[in-house]
């Protein structure tokens, strides 16, 4: 058990690691700040089915798995 977790853990480790450098930088920067950004247009409302939005999605339900992963292991070494 604590072999095959281990396993599940290096490649989710790998996948996140792979999506975080994919994703682009999401920083507008100074002209962001001064021009302000418009959530009302066509891409920020379907956001979530692009590229990046798939990215970010993927990275967060990874995260979740990572840590949970990482809680399990540690209670299994532990023993």
């Amino acid at each position: 058990m604590k072999i095959f977790l281990t396993i599940i853990y290096i490649i989710v480790c790998l996948i996140l690691i792979v999506l975080c450098f994919m994703q682009s930088k999401e920083d507008e920067g100074a002209s962001g700040t001064i021009v302000g950004g418009s959530s009302s247009n066509f891409y920020e409302k379907n956001k979530g089915r692009t590229k990046e939005g798939m990215l970010k999605k993927w990275t967060i339900i990874l995260g979740i798995i990572f840590i949970i992963l990482t809680i399990i292991l540690n209670i299994l070494y532990m023993m």
